[in-house]
């Protein structure tokens, strides 16, 4: 699906494979279709509140059947669901991306490596475990990205929760050991000894293991007691089924 390019910036989501580089979705209870659904769901989020964003949103996905069909399932429900401004935001400046399938170091090089291809100026690549991270964050990180070479947010295991880069593609991702638990110190170095800055977002959480998931229910029925009834509402109503069948 093709799109014109409308932005200087653009919100890349890369769509993670239950088992990744260094990491994988362990819910307990949680499995199968269960997890299949939550994940459909974190994605979703994701992608809405990247629309509602100053960038170009894409959306990356490995090449194979499964991830096709989510995908195919997921842009046909947004395309039913959203409205106003959101919705012509998906029309002209969302587009969905097949990546190789290969392993993460190489897949979010390519998406910085397309990126820049397409002449933006700055780029933000986010997994898709993040749902509780609003508009209001990717739109300070690409705030960030137009003072800096590069912006980081780093989760409490020493990994990245979004990574960007402006101007141009400058540290090979590929080279890094993305299982390694130092992964967030040995990039950002990489840029400090190129005479590079780079900016830091607050620290935030991906949702991967039961703890996680509890601490993103938290945050969740905060954002509904200050008001927000918007912020990752369809991982909410998933979490609400999945609730009422354990009873």
């Amino acid at each position: 699906m093709s799109r014109t390019k409308k932005n200087d910036s653009v919100i890349a989501i890369c769509i993670q494979e239950p088992t990744e580089d260094g990491s994988s979705m362990e819910f307990g209870a949680i499995q199968g279709d269960s997890v299949r659904f939550l994940h459909q769901a974190f994605i979703t989020d994701t992608i809405t509140h990247a629309l509602d964003a100053d960038a170009d949103v894409w959306l990356f996905y490995a090449d194979i059947p499964e991830r096709e069909r989510l995908v195919g399932i997921i842009t046909e429900y947004l395309k039913k669901k959203t409205t106003g401004k959101r919705a012509t935001a998906l029309k002209n400046n969302f587009k969905s991306i097949k990546l190789p399938d290969e392993r993460w170091g190489l897949r979010i090089e390519q998406v910085f490596k397309d990126a820049f291809a397409g002449e933006y100026n700055h780029v933000l690549v986010i997994g898709s475990r993040t749902p509780t991270v609003k508009t209001d964050q990717m739109n300070r990180a690409l705030r960030m990205l137009r003072e800096s070479d590069a912006v980081f947010g780093p989760t409490p295991e020493g990994r990245y929760y979004v990574i960007g880069m402006s101007g141009e593609y400058r540290v090979k991702l590929s080279e890094y050991d993305w299982k390694s638990p130092s992964i967030y110190h040995d990039v950002s170095e990489a840029f400090t000894a190129q005479g590079l800055r780079w900016a830091e977002l607050e620290i935030w959480y991906c949702v991967e293991d039961a703890d996680q998931l509890e601490l993103m229910v938290r945050d969740i029925n905060q954002f509904r007691f200050e008001g927000d009834e918007s912020t990752a509402r369809e991982t909410e109503l998933v979490i609400e089924r999945l609730l009422s069948r354990m009873e």
